[in-house]
């Protein structure tokens, strides 16, 4: 196999958005943790309690969880994409 030198990105002139982005959308995904910890911690009974399909609040939170993280991360490239497609005067994507 040839492996050839990485190929030298240049500047990224949207990080500090990127940043910027990134800690904000893990602050929220921290506070919602944080609200499925405490629940744990301080009302495990509560998490028996059945919410949607036979499914207990655990699970569905659990599984929220994963899926907000997916989410996120949907968001945070799109807006990224957006960003330095516009830093570096670039069009949009599916735009004319």
């Amino acid at each position: 196999m040839l492996h050839e030198p990485a190929a030298d990105s240049g500047p990224d002139h949207a990080s500090g958005y990127k940043t910027r982005i990134g800690l904000y959308m893990f602050a929220l995904y921290s506070l919602i943790y944080a609200g499925f910890v405490v629940i744990n911690v301080t009302k495990p009974v509560l998490m028996e309690k059945v919410i949607f399909a036979g499914l207990n609040l655990a699970v569905v939170y659990g599984f929220g969880l994963i899926i907000l993280a997916l989410v996120l991360a949907l968001i945070y490239n799109a807006m990224c994409t957006r960003e330095e497609n516009r830093v570096n005067n670039l069009p949009e994507e599916g735009g004319k």
